[in-house]
């Protein structure tokens, strides 16, 4: 297996490890709170719809669209996408946004759903099955974005494909053992590492697409990747340096009032 072939499978994984585990919590919240028939069949309705949709916009993406052009377009799109995972982790482990609570969200979803209707007896429950649906359907976006993008770049959607899910697949095997939310996933360490990948790889191919030659051809990304961690890194420790001094401030207020 080619590194190419390796980083895709990684990347992929990592990516949708962190969007798993969020569709989980809201499958979780609903079959323990409503109806599993129901909300297993409106899992099992997104995943497909999902699948459906890298296959037919993945395949279609890498056979019509030149591969100069993919790469510019994709290459931004992925810049982009992965500056918003990376400044969110830089702002949360810097301290200034508070980090992903996957047991907090799991209370809210479970509080909402108690004030629906009751399960009906016999037959769908159609509140588990829409809510499992939208839930698994909306985070899976992301995966189904990551997968068609990442590997019709690299020319590996099958290994992007793979990445996703055998991802899919560990999260639900961990979910059902502990059968309660994954909150002690680093999903802030999962999004760090996946917004500097998107990142650099967005950024090699997006140069590649309008003409610019790497110096070392493939191992430019990892030029690439070091910059960024170093920039990212000295991003966290800016926003440390700027929020101690306005924690301390508010503790000295609120002291002084007392």
């Amino acid at each position: 297996m080619s590194s190419v072939a390796i980083v895709t499978i990684l990347s992929s994984f990592l990516a949708s490890a962190v969007e798993f585990v969020e569709a989980v919590t809201i499958v979780l919240a609903v079959g323990m709170t409503r109806q599993w028939r129901s909300t297993l069949i409106g899992t099992l309705a997104a995943v497909g719809s999902l699948a459906v949709l890298v296959a037919v916009f993945g395949t279609a993406i890498a056979v019509l669209v030149p591969i100069s052009v993919l790469r510019l377009i994709v290459g931004g799109f992925l810049v982009i996408y992965g500056l918003q995972w990376l400044t969110k982790a830089v702002l949360r482990a810097g301290g200034a946004k508070s980090k992903h609570d996957e047991a907090a969200i799991y209370e809210r979803e479970v509080a909402a759903l108690r004030e629906e209707t009751p399960v009906p007896a016999v037959g769908m429950d159609w509140i588990s099955f829409t809510v499992a649906f939208k839930g698994v359907l909306l985070e899976g976006m992301e995966v189904a974005f990551i997968v068609v993008t990442f590997g019709a770049s690299a020319g590996m959607l099958g290994p992007a494909a793979l990445g996703a899910a055998v991802a899919g697949a560990a999260v639900l095997l961990v979910a059902a053992l502990v059968h309660r939310p994954l909150a002690q996933v680093p999903e802030n360490g999962l999004k760090f590492a996946v917004g500097i990948m998107l990142t650099t790889f967005g950024t090699f191919w997006a140069g590649e697409g309008v003409g610019i030659a790497w110096p070392g051809s493939d191992a430019a990304i990892l030029a690439l990747l070091a910059g960024y961690v170093l920039v990212a890194l000295a991003g966290v420790a800016a926003v440390r340096s700027r929020v101690a001094p306005a924690a301390g401030l508010r503790t000295a207020t609120s002291a002084g009032r007392r």
